[in-house]
C-alpha cells in the first residue's frame, strides 16, 4: 500500500511539473525563467529568501568597546565581556568586540560622546549619566519610585519605550540597547543614621541621574563619581554616603568596611536598566545578520544581569549583617514621602524641556498607571500569602 502511495503521489508530481513547463513555454517566457521558477520553488519550500552578500563576507572585523566600570567589573563588566564573547560565537569569529573598562580608552562620563563621535563602536553604562547633556535619559535607566525590573522590561520591549529612546538618542547616531537591570536596588551606605528629613541637609551623596537631583531639591548635594571610586571616597569621608547597586555588589565593593548605616528600599532605583550603547553609522554597516547577532547577544546580557543580581543578593545580605558591624534601617516614612514628593517635581520640570521629553514622559506615565492597575491584581494581590 505504502509503495502504491508514493508511486502515486510521484506522477502526481511530475504531471504538475510538466503542466507548468508548458503553461510557462506557452506565454513566451522561455528557460531563463524556468530557471528562475526552480530557485523560487527551492525558496518557499525552505521559507527563506535569497541572501545579498554582504560586503564583510569571508572578512574578520574588530571593534572597541568601553564601559563606564572597571575592567571585567562584577556583574557589569562581566556582563559586557559575556555580550562581546556572545558575539563572536554567534557570528562565527567574523565580528570580534575588544571591551575596555573605564579610562582605559574613554573616561567613564565622556562614553556617549565617544560613541556618537565613533571614537569607539561600542558603549556600555547608564542613560542616568547622561542627564546633563540629555535631560530625558533617565527615563531610560530609572526613575525614582519608578518600574521594577518587570515593568521597565514591558515599557521599553511591549510599550513605546524603545522607540522613544530611540528618538532621544536619534540626533547623536547613537542606537540604544538595553543590556542589564540591577533589580531594586538599596538605599544606600550612610555614615550618618536618618531620623528626619533635616540629617540629609547638606550631606554629600554619591548619587547620579534623576535621583541626584531629587536629593538635591531636599537640601542634599548629589555627587557623580564613577563606580571604581565610591570605596575611597566613602572611606576617606569625600562623601558622607554613596548609593550603588544591592548585597551582592556592594558587598564585593566592599561597602560594609568603609560606612556603618544600611538603609533600605532604594526608592531611587526601583529597576536600573543598563544600556548598550551602538554608533548607528558603524552598525549599519554590518550585514543585517550581523547587526541581528548584536542586538541578540545585549538581550542576552540584559537577562543575564538581572539574574545574578537577584540570585545572590540575599546571600551576600546575610555575609554583610554577620561580618561587620553594619545597621540595617528603613528610611523614615516622613522622609520617603519627602522624596516622592520631590520627585514628581523634578519630573515636572524634565517633561517642560522639550517636546521629546513631554512625549516620554506622557508615555511613562500612561504605562506606569496601566501597569500598576494590573499589579494590584496580580502580584500584590499573593504576595502576602508568599510569605
Amino acid at each position: 500500500m505504502e509503495a502504491k502511495k508514493t508511486l502515486k503521489n510521484l506522477k502526481k508530481n511530475t504531471f504538475m511539473k510538466a503542466n507548468r513547463r508548458k503553461f510557462i513555454e506557452k506565454i513566451g517566457l522561455g528557460t531563463g525563467l524556468l530557471a528562475a521558477g526552480g530557485l523560487l520553488d527551492a525558496c518557499i519550500r525552505k521559507k527563506e529568501r535569497p541572501v545579498e552578500n554582504s560586503k564583510f563576507s569571508g572578512e574578520s572585523i574588530t571593534w572597541q568597546a568601553s564601559t563606564t566600570w572597571p575592567p571585567h567589573f562584577p556583574v557589569l563588566g562581566e556582563g559586557i565581556d559575556l555580550f562581546a564573547e556572545q558575539v563572536e560565537k554567534m557570528s562565527g569569529g567574523r565580528l570580534k568586540i575588544k571591551v575596555f573598562g573605564a579610562g582605559e580608552v574613554v573616561p567613564a562620563f565622556e562614553l556617549f560622546d565617544a560613541v556618537s563621535q565613533g571614537t569607539v563602536e561600542v558603549g556600555h553604562g547608564g542613560a542616568y549619566y547622561w542627564t546633563g547633556k540629555i535631560p530625558a535619559s533617565g527615563y531610560f535607566s530609572s526613575v525614582p519610585f519608578g518600574f521594577n525590573a518587570q515593568q521597565m522590561n514591558a515599557w521599553l520591549i511591549g510599550g513605546d519605550g524603545m522607540k522613544l529612546w530611540e528618538k532621544l538618542y536619534e540626533p547623536y547616531g547613537v542606537l540604544p540597547i538595553p543590556a542589564g537591570n540591577t533589580g531594586v536596588q538599596m538605599g544606600g551606605w550612610f555614615n550618618k543614621e536618618i531620623k528626619s528629613l533635616a540629617d540629609l541637609q547638606g550631606l554629600k551623596i554619591r548619587m547620579p541621574g534623576l535621583g541626584g537631583k531629587v536629593i538635591s531639591n531636599l537640601g542634599a548635594s548629589a555627587v557623580q563619581i564613577a563606580g571604581g571610586e565610591i570605596y575611597t571616597s566613602l572611606e576617606r569621608g569625600v562623601i558622607d554616603a554613596a548609593e550603588w547597586i544591592g548585597p551582592y555588589h556592594d558587598y564585593k565593593m566592599g561597602f560594609h568596611k568603609a560606612a556603618k548605616f544600611y538603609y533600605y528600599p532604594g526608592w531611587h532605583e526601583t529597576g536600573t536598566t543598563l544600556e548598550l550603547l551602538i554608533n548607528k553609522k558603524a552598525l549599519f554597516s554590518l550585514s543585517e545578520d550581523l547587526q541581528e547577532i548584536v542586538k541578540t547577544a545585549a538581550y542576552r546580557a540584559n537577562l543575564w544581569m538581572l539574574c545574578e543580581f537577584e540570585a545572590k543578593n540575599n546571600f551576600y545580605l546575610q555575609k554583610i549583617r554577620s561580618e561587620g558591624n553594619t545597621v540595617l534601617k528603613k528610611f523614615p516614612d516622613e522622609v520617603l514621602k519627602a522624596l516622592k514628593a520631590s520627585t514628581d517635581q523634578i519630573m515636572g520640570e524634565i517633561a517642560k524641556t522639550s517636546p521629546i521629553a513631554k512625549e516620554i514622559d506622557d508615555s511613562f506615565r500612561a504605562f506606569k498607571k496601566s501597569s500598576m492597575n494590573w499589579n494590584a491584581l496580580s502580584e500584590e494581590a499573593i504576595l502576602p500569602y508568599l510569605k
